[in-house]
């Protein structure tokens, strides 16, 4: 089996699993179709569609709110930053690969990560506003894009089969290659981000600045950090996954956060 194509690497002691990079046949869809005899493949598909959806999603929800061109400065450093967040962590972690045969496109392509797209996403943004002096929060007008992109993402996964569940006797189970029933964690992703993707769309004008991306971020990360106790990751440290411990940190900041916006509003004679 070729090298990019095995579905677990050792890893010191642990074993992780190859992200996007399977065996032939591995997964439900891995190809979508084919143009000109080239295979497109259907986690690139949806993960393209998403990022589409998301930017014309956003230019929508900001049309005539005055943004001006910091809703195009913020929507940019959002999709760089979180461009280079998916893929920093995984490049990270397959360093040796890299390096070992560092002309192989697929060990450049191959894995993206959502923790570090949304994380990167959101440095990005809040080094471009400090930066240009941008005071403006357009943080609520990201959420429906940002919920539609984990949607198709999501799919993507699904199809291609990553992200994957532990073995399950339910009835829904899927057997993306290997012959065991797994939980299908991809798609109980996509009608979760569904759901707060109508909430938030729903709900964007009625939130005071900032608070609908903070209340998404708790509520995303938390679900991240519950989702993984059935999810296929190695253990990290404390008897949690590394998505876990970046996922409890996430929900912590945030909550601490508007703590300290309503504790600074009550010191400023706010309600």
């Amino acid at each position: 089996m070729p090298r990019q194509g095995r579905l677990l690497r050792d890893h010191g002691k642990a074993v992780i699993p190859d992200l996007h990079s399977h065996p032939d046949l591995w997964g439900v869809r891995p190809v979508l179709f084919t143009i000109g005899g080239q295979p497109v493949a259907t986690y690139s598909f949806f993960v393209t569609l998403g990022l589409v959806v998301a930017v014309l999603l956003y230019r929508y929800n900001t049309k005539g709110k005055s943004v001006g061109n910091n809703g195009l400065y913020i929507a940019l450093a959002a999709t760089v930053g979180g461009i280079i967040g998916a893929k920093l962590p995984i490049w990270i972690v397959s360093l040796p690969q890299i390096l070992a045969d560092p002309l192989q496109p697929a060990v450049w392509l191959s894995g993206r990560t959502i923790v570090g797209g949304i994380i990167g996403g959101v440095l990005a943004v809040w080094l471009v506003k400090r930066k240009l002096g941008i005071k403006q929060r357009l943080g609520n007008y990201l959420v429906p894009s940002l919920t539609a992109g984990i949607f198709f993402g999501r799919l993507g996964c699904f199809f291609a089969g990553c992200c994957y569940g532990v073995a399950t006797s339910l009835p829904w189970g899927v057997n993306f290659g290997d012959g065991v029933l797994r939980n299908p964690t991809q798609l109980y992703e996509a009608v979760f981000v569904l759901g707060l993707f109508v909430f938030a769309q729903l709900m964007k004008d009625r939130f005071a600045p900032g608070e609908l991306f903070r209340l998404f971020m708790i509520t995303y990360f938390g679900w991240r950090f519950l989702i993984e106790f059935i999810r296929v990751n190695p253990v990290w440290m404390m008897g949690l996954t590394y998505y876990q411990v970046v996922s409890l940190g996430v929900v912590i900041a945030y909550v601490l956060k508007g703590v300290y916006r309503k504790a600074a509003s009550s010191a400023g004679g706010g309600s």
